[in-house]
């Protein structure tokens, strides 16, 4: 019984653990994620500015693949 018992703490423990440690990575990228944002606002606006028209294109191709249809 006191074996038993030794194994669910032990495993609450592990499992408390690798939460935590999930949630400090997370925080960790999301810090690491606002950071890269700020840093390069001026090249992300002009991914994004280059992204539209490939983004057009092929929202009239499939467009035009529903239409087909």
């Amino acid at each position: 019984m006191a074996e038993e018992v030794k194994e669910t703490d032990s495993k609450e423990s592990k499992n408390s653990t690798s939460a935590l440690l999930k949630i400090l990575l997370g925080v960790v990228f999301l810090v690491l994620g606002i950071w890269a944002i700020v840093a390069w606002r001026y090249d992300l606006i002009v991914l994004i500015k280059g992204c539209v028209g490939p983004f057009l294109l092929l929202a009239a191709l499939i467009t035009f693949a529903i239409a087909k249809e």
